[in-house]
């Protein structure tokens, strides 16, 4: 009689019951680390927005579908270079791909101007990654196809499912002009528009989204510091954060004349090379190591890190 009430109470309570598990698009949340409430429907449904598996490419001395300012996120694996136009990732947001051997997601979430690579085999199992339909902060959930787990693309980790609370390994990578990017890789291949899909890659899905104010979904934390869609270089570290909003940048390129900036962060001495023009950069230690940097629109940054340190010159 006991255990009966106990099962009872468990099937009231939605405790143990999987018909009363919340799910989206599919997803169980049960055992989600931030807030369920706060994952939200984007509209598509599950793989509604198609991930690229099997990605052709082009010579870069071939490439006739790219204008110099179009924008590319851009990978280098051993002596392999490889450019993911930001016109192609806008349909597709996720690139499956492997370059001399490795394995790696490229991701991009239009809404949040956020791209990150990372390693696709974890813990020696290689893994396929889906768009979820579903965002968190307005930024894409991405999932795997093995286990059916949600990741949050700005945290990096796994947010519900088998893999809750796994770290993603982030692949160094670039957020630039095409024109730049050629310049110093010139042996580039270029993802192709012969995707399997019929698509309008010259054509934006989100129209002047990058350069109007207007944020699509409901964020945790908001700040009027910015312009919504600022690109800033975000960095991680020791569990602070810091912002390093490109037109805070350009004032100390303006004011030295010079590229290479110097900081200090989280008792670290960083200098953080820039490309004003195509809101580019990377951040370096003292050692001269290269560390990883989220390039991304500013409301998205402090939607995640409203605790964040900002740079100003």
């Amino acid at each position: 009689m006991k255990s009966l009430l106990s099962l009872f109470l468990s099937i009231l309570l939605g405790v143990t019951n999987p018909l009363f598990a919340r799910q989206m698009n599919g997803f169980n949340l049960d055992n989600a680390v931030i807030p369920s409430a706060q994952i939200l429907s984007g509209g598509p449904p599950k793989d509604g927005i198609p991930s690229i598996d099997n990605p052709k490419f082009t010579a870069a001395d071939k490439v006739d579908y790219l204008k110099d300012s179009d924008r590319i996120m851009g990978v280098v694996v051993g002596t392999e270079a490889r450019a993911y136009p930001i016109k192609i990732l806008n349909w597709h947001e996720i690139v499956n791909d492997s370059i001399k051997g490795k394995t790696i997601a490229v991701t991009f979430c239009p809404l949040c101007g956020s791209g990150v690579v990372y390693e696709a085999t974890i813990d020696g199992k290689i893994y396929q990654f889906g768009v979820s339909g579903l965002l968190y902060n307005s930024d894409v959930l991405l999932y795997d196809r093995q286990t059916e787990s949600l990741w949050s693309q700005i945290l990096s980790k796994g947010i519900s499912g088998k893999m809750v609370n796994k770290k993603l390994s982030v692949v160094p990578s670039s957020h630039t002009s095409w024109k730049s990017w050629r310049l110093k890789h010139p042996d580039s291949k270029v993802l192709s528009t012969e995707t399997g899909y019929s698509r309008d890659y010259n054509r934006s899905p989100y129209a002047d989204y990058t350069k109007n104010s207007s944020v699509y979904f409901p964020l945790a934390f908001r700040s009027k510091k910015y312009h919504p869609k600022e690109r800033v270089l975000g960095l991680s570290m020791n569990g602070k954060y810091k912002a390093y909003p490109f037109s805070e940048l350009a004032k100390a390129v303006s004011k030295t004349s010079s590229t290479s900036i110097h900081d200090k962060f989280a008792g670290k001495d960083l200098t953080i090379s820039v490309d004003i023009e195509n809101r580019d950069g990377e951040i370096h230690d003292a050692s001269g190591k290269l560390l990883i940097a989220m390039n991304s629109f500013w409301f998205a940054w402090y939607a995640f890190h409203p605790d964040t340190e900002v740079y100003k010159p």
